[in-house]
């Protein structure tokens, strides 16, 4: 599993010009799914994403998670993290087959919004979607298969 989290003050994602899920202060966590990755996988990386401190203390030190600030979470599924580029086109042989990867996805969506997290938001599996952040910082952070 790969995890791009983005530190936001706002972020949306939308579908044919429809916005399909929006958030305030919080994250923003690109996922894809590799084929070796499960439901339990799902479970370490939501304990990991809810309580890694990405938020600044009042002397700026990274020292609160998204459950201590209160934070949203916008989930967005996205399988060219799995991308290959060896040669000149990606090839996305690591990534779970969409069947799989949207049953993890779901799974995810699922399990955030039974975290504690205030409010849960994702973008839709498959689907061509526009995303738009703030991104407050900026923080990016990867999380790869080690999760």
């Amino acid at each position: 599993m790969r995890a791009v989290l983005q530190r936001v003050s706002s972020a949306e994602v939308s579908v044919n010009s429809q916005i399909v899920g929006s958030i305030e202060e919080g994250l923003m966590a690109y996922l894809g799914f590799g084929h070796d990755d499960t439901e339990t996988s799902i479970e370490k990386l939501v304990e990991k994403v809810s309580k890694l401190r990405m938020f600044s203390n009042d002397r700026g030190n990274f020292d609160l998670s998204l459950l201590d600030v209160g934070g949203e979470l916008l989930l967005v599924p996205q399988f060219t993290l799995f991308a290959d580029t060896t040669g000149r086109r990606p090839s996305f042989f690591e990534a779970a087959t969409p069947r799989i990867a949207e049953g993890l996805f779901l799974f995810a969506v699922k399990q955030f919004s039974a975290s504690g997290i205030p409010k849960v938001e994702s973008g839709i599996f498959g689907a061509h979607m526009s995303v738009q952040s703030v991104n407050n910082g900026p923080v990016t952070i990867l999380l790869d298969d080690k999760i």
